[in-house]
């Protein structure tokens, strides 16, 4: 992404967004046995989000991840984490829907909303930067985010048994960097 905060006034921002599949990662990573790090992606997802720029406390979002989506580059670890862990034939969706915006500096903001996983809702806070602005031909912008937040699995109920409760850290980094376009 071009441009930037600086160049473009968050209240230019205001309105309602979809994400941008193309231009947006969704993932994780996980440590696994204390020495070395899995790392994945989500593939299937739709969200949106309504951004406020003179009022960035009126903004929300929400996102709707397909489970079975999973992808770490390991087909066998891939069918055990969306089976096993996420129980995605059961939960098929993991969902976040925003209930609070904070701005902490210019381009800085703390989200918090709810983690819908596994059949469990958990509040939590992530750490959101706005990374730039695009504007189309139309003079339209995208806007681009960058985030992360790191939950404990065992909150949500995502194990397959003790010993993978040994072998796999409970703590994970959910991080994102997203692209979101004005709805047409």
């Amino acid at each position: 992404m071009t441009g930037g905060p600086a160049r473009t006034e968050l209240g230019e921002l205001t309105g309602d967004y979809v994400l941008d599949a193309a231009h947006t990662r969704i993932g994780f990573v996980a440590r696994h046995t204390m020495s070395t790090r899995v790392r994945g992606r989500f593939d299937e997802f739709e969200g949106g989000a309504h951004l406020d720029g003179d009022h960035p406390s009126r903004s929300g979002a929400q996102l709707m991840i397909r489970a079975k989506s999973i992808q770490t580059g390991h087909r066998q670890r891939d069918d055990l984490l969306w089976g096993a862990f996420l129980d995605a034939e059961n939960h098929p969706a993991i969902g976040f829907t925003s209930t609070g915006v904070k701005q902490v500096d210019g381009s800085h903001f703390q989200v918090t909303g709810d983690l819908a996983l596994r059949g469990v809702s958990g509040e939590v806070t992530l750490d959101v930067a706005l990374t730039g602005v695009e504007r189309d031909p139309r003079g339209d912008p995208g806007v681009g985010f960058k985030g992360s937040v790191t939950i404990n699995r065992h909150d949500w109920g995502v194990n397959q048994n003790a010993a993978t409760r040994l072998m796999v850290s409970p703590k994970v980094i959910l991080e994102f960097d997203v692209v979101v376009v004005r709805r047409p």
